[in-house]
């Protein structure tokens, strides 16, 4: 009985060993009120370092270029197809075509009614000159509005397409630039802990931070532009497919004209 107790007396003297998880869950419970404090996003920006600030602040730009591109061209499409049926009701409504191009030819705001007065205007010049009299010369001169019209259709697609590159630019390239930023975020976490001598959760957190929200931005950045450039270029295709269709009817009506003349 003695020696028991003398084995538990020596037992309960010697000072508890905790556990690898006490020591873990310790550390963190320390750390987390001073990473918590220095992890808002306003900190972890301008605790980074100067190269990584200026990623972000481009994307940052980027990002607010490239809404104001998406709104725009949004905008503009609805606009455009409004303005494309208004036209078609016009052209298809049986009216003389001489009034309606009267009626445009100063003020046109659509593609297809430039494409429509441009031809309209090439057709009158020709008149002026005789050639639709001159049978030799009709051939040409149904060529030479047609390929009016398609030169309009290209430079007024040209302009509406204007800027796609850069959402297409971004949409790619945003993460990239992003992960550029994540790549000096880690270094810098080794080079504090190098520093340190000390792999706690509050040197590496940081570091690490800086670099995943670099990553973040350039999500932020890309992703919508990427969506947006996919869904502009359908839009587009599709409003300029409408225009090779008018062209090819419009094509039609005038060797019809051209026909009546013979």
């Amino acid at each position: 009985m003695d020696a028991q107790s003398a084995t538990a007396a020596a037992s309960a003297a010697l000072p508890s060993i905790p556990s690898a998880n006490d020591v873990v869950m310790q550390t963190m419970a320390q750390a987390g009120p001073h990473i918590a404090k220095h992890l808002s996003m306003w900190d972890m920006f301008w605790g980074a370092d100067i190269v990584i600030k200026l990623v972000m602040v481009g994307l940052m730009v980027a990002s607010v270029w490239s809404w104001t591109i998406i709104f725009h061209k949004v905008i503009r499409m609805h606009r455009l197809n409004n303005l494309a049926d208004q036209f078609e009701e016009a052209f298809w409504s049986g009216g003389p075509l001489d009034e309606l191009f009267n009626r445009l030819q100063n003020r046109y705001t659509d593609p297809m009614s430039a494409v429509f007065c441009a031809a309209m205007r090439e057709w009158r010049r020709s008149m002026s000159k005789g050639y639709t009299k001159a049978a030799n010369l009709r051939g040409t001169l149904e060529q030479r509005i047609e390929r009016v019209m398609q030169v309009t259709v290209g430079r007024e697609m040209d302009q509406l397409e204007r800027h796609m590159g850069f959402l297409a630019s971004l949409g790619a390239n945003a993460v990239i630039v992003g992960l550029f930023g994540t790549v000096l975020g880690i270094m810098n976490s080794f080079e504090n802990i190098a520093a340190m001598q000390n792999t706690n959760l509050a040197v590496v957190a940081p570091g690490i931070a800086e670099a995943l929200f670099a990553t973040a931005i350039g999500l932020i950045a890309a992703i919508p532009a990427a969506i947006a450039y996919n869904k502009l270029s359908s839009d587009f295709n599709r409003y300029g497919n409408r225009l090779d269709a008018f062209v090819s009817e419009f094509s039609s009506i005038i060797s019809r004209q051209l026909e009546e003349h013979d």
